[in-house]
Order: structure tokens, then sequence, then C-alpha cells
């Protein structure tokens, strides 16, 4: 396979790989990214600002890369256009990004910590005996974000790009559902840690699938959302059966 001209550079290769050995705990303020041992690392900035005046040049880079990643898609998206629509020398951008892999990693980040938010106030209503209504409730939320938001679904198959974003991509899902199991975990009280995980694993790839899904071009979005609930309920109420089912023998 060959590599994408930009991830290819030994220097920028160099680059990512310092950026990964000098995170601190400021460096993942924004969201703790758990990374169990053995998997990929992620791809972080070279550094995130501690100044007011250099954390608005770092906002202004993020927010410019969204704007223009909707616009012409990643193909299209080059780290020069970013700095110019951002009003930074080039140079400033990649103190903070070596590439513009790193660039929608970072914005995928942000998007995960918006849904973190979410999650965890949807959290606060369950286990209650009308979690179905919540959940249906959740999505409808969540989807209303998707479709107002074209940035979600740009970031999103940004990341699946190339094996490094799609791998830090994964990593960010698995703290998702690392948040989900601990919703989930009252509905099967039974079922051990690992499966639970498991499950949530599952509910968060299908609902980020089916999120992006709904709102591709031409795609009727409600009843794309119809069917997710549907897909979700169906197998969160038949796990929940085959569990209670389990503990009965």
């Amino acid at each position: 396979m060959t590599l994408p001209r930009e991830i290819a550079s030994t220097d920028i290769l160099r680059g990512v790989e310092a950026a990964a050995s000098k995170q601190t705990g400021d460096a993942r303020a924004i969201a703790t990214i758990p990374e169990p041992t053995g998997a990929p690392e992620e791809l972080l900035p070279r550094r995130r600002p501690a100044q007011e005046r250099s954390r608005r040049k770092f906002e202004a880079i993020l927010a410019a890369a969204r704007e223009l990643l909707v616009e012409v898609g990643f193909e299209s998206f080059t780290c020069e256009e970013v700095a110019q629509r951002a009003a930074v020398p080039i140079g400033t951008l990649y103190q903070f990004f070596a590439n513009k892999y790193v660039i929608v990693c970072e914005l995928d980040r942000h998007d995960l910590v918006a849904v973190q938010r979410e999650l965890a106030a949807f959290a606060e209503e369950v286990p209650a005996l009308q979690w179905q209504q919540l959940l249906d409730r959740f999505l409808d939320h969540l989807a209303n974000l998707w479709l107002h938001d074209p940035s979600r679904r740009a970031v999103w198959h940004a990341v699946q790009s190339t094996p490094a974003t799609r791998a830090t991509a994964v990593i960010y899902e698995r703290t998702l559902a690392q948040q989900a199991a601990k919703v989930i975990a009252p509905l099967v009280p039974t079922a051990s840690p690992e499966y639970i995980q498991k499950i949530a694993e599952v509910c968060v790839h299908m609902v980020y699938s089916m999120l992006n899904f709904a709102v591709r071009d031409g795609q009727s979005h409600p009843e794309a959302i119809i069917e997710l609930k549907r897909m979700l309920n169906a197998y969160l109420k038949a796990t929940e059966r085959e569990i209670r089912h389990r503990s009965r023998r």
C-alpha cells in the first residue's frame, strides 16, 4: 500500500513520534483517552497551548480546518489553506500540528468530547423503567446534531482515510464505549464487565455508522434514525433476554 505523500515524509513521521512522546496531562485536558497496552498511539498535536494568545490561534486553526473540510473534502484539504483561512503563518500551524491527519484527529476528539457530555447527561436518567424512551430521546438529540452540523460527518469520513487516523478514531470510540458501558451496566446487572464493554462497543459503532449514513446525500434522515432506534432497541432487548436466560441456568 502506498501511503499518502504527507504521511510518507520521514520528517513528518518523526514529528508525530516526537509529539506522542512529549504529551503531558495538559495535552489531554479536553478528554481523557486511556490507551490499552499494545494499542497504536494516537495522532496528537505537537503541543496544546497554555497561553491565551496561543489558544486563540490553536482554536482558529481548528475552526478554519472544520470549515474547509466541509467545503472541499479531505482529499483537497491542505495545511496551507487552513493556515491562510485562520490568518496564521504556516509555521505557526506546524508548531501545533505535524500534518493534516493530526488536525482531523483533533477535530474528531473535540466531537467525541461533545458526545461524552451528552451521554453523561443521559446517564443521570438511567436506569429507569422507561429506558427505551430515554434512549430514543437521546438518539433524536444526537441525530439533530449530525443533521445540523455537516462537519461531524466530514470529520468522521476524514478519520477513516488512513490506517493511522482510523487507529486514533478507534481509541476515541473505545473511550466513548467505556462511558456507555456504565450506562448499560444497570440494565444487565448479571453480565460480566468484559461483556458489557463489548455490548457498549457494538452500540457505539452502530450509532456512529448509522448517524453518518443518515446524513449522506439523498438519504431520508428521519427514516434512517427510525431504523437506528429499531436496531439498537432490538439488540439491547435481545441481549438483555439472553443474559437473563444464562443467569437462570
